[in-house]
């Protein structure tokens, strides 16, 4: 087997919290909010220049187009309107990043629409069938092992993702953030966390079971309390284990 010598670390920007200019120099990839839960043609405009100078990938961030809930519950429109919303959202950062001669990296939904397409057939199959026929070149970043990557083998793109911030439950979900023990917010905490998956292929779930995982993007999110510590000690640390956050090809 192989030794691991790189992972990108991905970050969600344009979301109001304003702290892009900071995390930058500790990512390699960031998700772009696009108008559904949050951002707009400024805000994306902004993050794609501030991507580029950083040479961080600039990935598209669509959800739900419910910004009184920040995308964060199912909002039950149907598909065709979803499909509508979600293609308008994901133009205007691909437009952007053709205006500053990028190429976008990659999509990855945000927030009840990623987590629905991971565990609900419906909603899987409809957005394979999206990214598909809209963007078939452009990688989408997804659970391992969840029902979307299952069903999207050889029909579109995958990078498997991973959450630094967040913890596990022992069915692979993540822990609902209703709960006080949803986000892990200690440095060391964090990076024992992200060593298991990146150097043993494990999740170490709240209950104690450890899932087999395959990771080729590590997640911090943007609005996580000391978002900008925990990425400079993530880091720092990845570093000090041999490992380089260098953006990640999908072959």
């Amino acid at each position: 087997m192989s030794i691991r010598t790189t992972i990108d670390v991905n970050c969600d920007l344009g979301e109001g919290i304003g702290n892009e200019a900071d995390l930058m120099p500790f990512i390699s990839s960031c998700n772009l909010a696009c108008g559904g839960h949050a951002g707009d043609e400024a805000t994306i405009d902004k993050v794609v220049k501030l991507a580029k100078c950083n040479a961080v990938g600039v990935g598209a961030h669509p959800s739900f187009p419910d910004r009184a809930n920040f995308g964060r519950v199912e909002l039950k429109i149907p598909f065709y309107q979803l499909e509508s919303s979600l293609k308008e959202q994901i133009d205007r950062v691909k437009k952007a990043c053709q205006t500053h001669k990028i190429e976008m990296h990659h999509i990855k939904a945000h927030g009840a629409l990623y987590n629905l397409c991971a565990s609900h057939a419906v909603y899987a199959e409809f957005f394979i069938d999206f990214i598909a026929r809209f963007y078939p070149d452009t990688p989408v970043y997804v659970p391992f092992n969840s029902i979307l990557s299952q069903r999207a083998q050889g029909k579109i793109k995958l990078l498997f993702e991973a959450f630094a911030d967040r913890n596990y439950e022992a069915d692979g979900s993540l822990v609902s953030r209703a709960k006080p023990h949803a986000l892990i917010k200690d440095e060391k905490k964090l990076f024992k966390h992200v060593l298991n998956m990146v150097k043993r292929n494990e999740i170490h779930t709240v209950s104690g079971t450890v899932l087999s995982t395959k990771i080729d993007t590590i997640c911090v999110h943007g609005d996580t309390p000391k978002a900008v510590t925990l990425a400079c000690y993530l880091k720092q640390q990845l570093e000090k284990n041999n490992l380089k956050i260098q953006t990640v090809i999908c072959k």
